[in-house]
């Protein structure tokens, strides 16, 4: 399947299945018509009578018995089986429809949540394009320096330039149209890099016990996405327990509540200043004893005391790891994305201490980098897992690659977009 094929399925929620016979086949078959008979006449032989001498021929026909015989039919009747056919179930066209809405509506709040960055750097692309008439290293260079300045990340931005340059020369494109479009696709070939669910969390099976540790500096929006968090999971049907770890920042308890009352989740906590790890053992303890799906855990983020701080996080995952032996199953990083490459500075730092299994990039709408995306995945090789696209409870999504270039050149792409079934 084509790039673009792919995309515009992910994007409206479609899929080529839709395009499958869509009837039901009943169990019912219908009778056999006349000239489907196939009649076959039956060959009966005469058997030849055996020669036995006189005297033994007449002492066996004292001892045969006659049976009476069935009339052989002259005609075989055969019926032949209408071969099996495979019921197709059709599809649910309310429940599709609702899919597509979803899907499309996931697909706004990217659009929406890049507007910032694509107002920036998509203009400046569109500005570049009508310059240049022809696609030549003067072309690329400028191009280098605009993704450069939406924090890209350097190694991302050569070896995107790299496999642009490749691309240019196997299609000999001699202007910039489509120049766009191929950008879009060797993004996506970056980030993905051939690798699947990247975004997944590692949920525990039904009836055991998920712990996600939340880690980041303060005022990254760590706490506001623990509970947008906890609000997607109990929209899944989990039940949802925070433990308010964060014990030394003022106010830090309080806001915790605030979410656990809004989304209807049960806080854990103890007063300021008390021993975070404590807090952490106490909310395991009772996750277990409630039956509870998911534990979502806030610890501190005093970054001027780095080294107190991450000795505390190493303490808090010990302490998890004792009661829950492969805990915590995720380990996510809140960084803003509005402070670009300092973002990249954070989590080097936390990637050092602690095992970070995935990013939750807040913020995302409110700044004009949003390339920072791909330079994090590109120089720490770390998923970004969730971004935040905006102040409602549902804004924190998913981050999925597609929509993510699709929010970043939604304008260049209609036209490739609505020539991808043709």
């Amino acid at each position: 399947m084509s790039f673009f094929k792919r995309l515009k399925e992910k994007l409206t929620g479609s899929s080529s299945e839709e395009e499958k016979v869509d009837k039901v086949v009943t169990d019912e078959q219908e009778e056999p018509k006349a000239d489907e008979l196939v009649e076959i006449p039956a060959t009966v032989e005469t058997p030849t009578e055996p020669t036995f001498p006189a005297k033994e021929k007449e002492q066996i026909e004292e001892h045969i018995v006659t049976l009476p015989v069935e009339p052989i039919q002259e005609v075989v009747t055969v019926i032949e089986e209408p071969a099996e056919e495979v019921a197709v179930v059709a599809v649910d066209e309310e429940q599709t429809e609702e899919k597509k809405a979803s899907a499309w509506s996931i697909t706004q709040k990217f659009k929406a949540g890049l507007a910032k960055t694509r107002d920036s750097f998509t203009s400046k692309v569109n500005d570049l394009v009508a310059r240049y008439r022809k696609v030549d290293e003067d072309f690329f260079e400028e191009l280098e320096d605009l993704l450069l300045q939406a924090d890209v990340g350097i190694e991302t931005v050569m070896e995107l330039m790299d496999k642009l340059r490749f691309e240019v020369q196997r299609k000999n494109m001699k202007d910039t149209n489509g120049i766009q479009a191929i950008i879009s696709e060797k993004l996506v070939e970056i980030y993905e890099r051939g690798e699947e669910d990247l975004i997944d969390l590692n949920m525990q099976p039904k009836g055991e016990l998920t712990v996600i540790l939340f880690v980041g500096v303060n005022g990254v929006g760590k706490t506001t996405t623990i509970g947008k968090l906890a609000h997607r999971f109990k929209q899944e049907g989990r039940s949802v327990m925070l433990a308010a770890g964060d014990t030394f920042r003022a106010g830090a308890i309080d806001q915790l509540q605030v979410w656990g009352d809004r989304v209807g989740a049960e806080v854990v906590k103890q007063s300021e200043g008390s021993d975070p790890a404590a807090v952490m053992f106490d909310a395991i303890q009772a996750a277990k004893k409630r039956g509870v799906d998911v534990l979502i855990c806030d610890t501190a983020g005093r970054l001027q005391n780095k080294v107190n701080l991450m000795n505390e996080l190493e303490k808090v995952k010990r302490v998890i790891s004792r009661e829950i032996p492969d805990a915590p199953h995720e380990v996510l990083l809140a960084l803003d994305a509005t402070t670009g490459q300092n973002a990249l500075v954070q989590a080097k730092i936390f990637k050092e201490a602690t095992d970070v299994s995935g990013i939750v990039l807040t913020k995302l709408d409110g700044t004009a980098k949003g390339g920072i995306v791909l330079a994090i995945r590109q120089q720490l090789n770390i998923p970004v897992k969730f971004v935040g696209l905006g102040e409602q409870m549902d804004d924190l999504q998913p981050f999925d690659a597609e929509r993510y270039v699709y929010g970043l050149f939604a304008e260049g792409l209609e036209k490739e977009l609505e020539e991808a079934d043709e």
